[in-house]
């Protein structure tokens, strides 16, 4: 008897052992690479996206989140996510236009009127889909699942700059998209394209006078040690794109697309508010620490000259591009 006991508790023993390594089998991870540090607003799409997948998946979709530019920046990233070597990303809007020049519109200078309005639009539902449809027309091997923010993008330099006659003849590195190449220019300034990770030591030797970015992504990079001065220009939004694959999309059952689309709509919805939340919180840190911020920046000339560029930028880029910025002008 004893030693049946002993036989069955061997068997009872191995099918425990190989049902919670059939368990642990089921579980699968994924890349989800980003090329800001974990601490500004991408953190916190990573964070929504990972912890809602895992909740609605009971565990068996894993996000490792890969910030700070581990796996490339942006534009080597979103090849790699195409070809199907990384699962996930986030872009910034101007890097989704290399991929899709329509999706240049959502940097569009002063399209957005205030940060309200700007969580308000990248929250919207109608917004989101009109996205997702211009990227599904115009790219092949990656779709968008989500909109995201990181605010609004102010500059950063030597000197303040409080008004449009203090851009004459600056150099100023901006991300490489049509609506920046037609807008500095506009503005009286000289324009630079470089990769974002060669904006510090090019603001440490002179290469550039200026650059520009949100707030958090100015003190997360520490880009105040070389260019001490913030002025809040506010001028365009930092909007950003969550991508998948195609190779993984296309081979997940219609349950796990499922979860994957709602943890989307998750950060969707809840990261535009808690990204402008952390862009406070990041300018009472740069005070704390000596940063001059300046708050009194005059847009009216900024305005007046970017204002009739927006429907002309707009039907130049293409259809789907007017359409997501008659829906954004729209928002109350």
């Amino acid at each position: 008897m004893d030693r049946l006991r002993s036989v069955l508790g061997a068997v009872v023993a191995a099918l425990v052992m190989t049902t919670a390594s059939a368990g642990a089998q089921e579980a699968k991870h994924y890349r989800f690479a980003y090329d800001q540090p974990k601490s500004t607003g991408y953190g916190i799409v990573g964070d929504i996206f990972s912890d809602k997948l895992k909740a609605l998946s009971k565990g068996t979709m894993l996000i490792d989140q890969y910030p700070g530019a581990q796996l490339g920046q942006e534009p080597q990233v979103l090849q790699l996510v195409k070809s199907g070597d990384v699962e996930f990303c986030i872009s910034s809007s101007a890097n989704a236009a290399t991929l899709s020049p329509q999706a240049g519109v959502m940097s569009m200078h002063f399209l957005f009127r205030s940060e309200a309005h700007l969580i308000k639009a990248i929250a919207d539902p109608e917004v989101s889909k009109a996205m997702k449809a211009m990227i599904a027309d115009t790219v092949q091997g990656a779709r968008v699942i989500a909109l995201s923010t990181l605010g609004l993008r102010s500059m950063y330099s030597k000197r303040e700059i409080k008004k449009i006659d203090d851009m004459k003849g600056l150099k100023v590195r901006v991300q490489a998209t049509p609506t920046e190449d037609t807008m500095f220019p506009a503005y009286g300034a000289q324009i630079v394209h470089m990769p974002f990770g060669s904006v510090y030591t090019s603001l440490q030797t002179g290469v550039i006078d200026v650059a520009e970015n949100g707030v958090n992504v100015y003190l997360a990079n520490k880009h105040y040690e070389v260019a001490p001065v913030l002025s809040m220009t506010e001028h365009e939004a930092n909007n950003n794109l969550v991508w998948v694959s195609d190779k993984l999309w296309n081979s997940l059952s219609p349950e796990q697309q499922g979860w994957v689309q709602a943890a989307a709509d998750e950060v969707n919805k809840s990261q535009p508010a808690k990204a402008i939340e952390l862009e406070h919180q990041s300018q009472d840190k740069l005070k704390a620490i000596g940063v001059k911020v300046v708050t009194d920046v005059d847009k009216s000339g900024f305005v007046a000259i970017a204002d009739p560029y927006l429907d002309k930028l707009a039907k130049d880029l293409g259809p789907h591009a007017e359409k997501v910025k008659d829906l954004i002008r729209a928002i109350k």
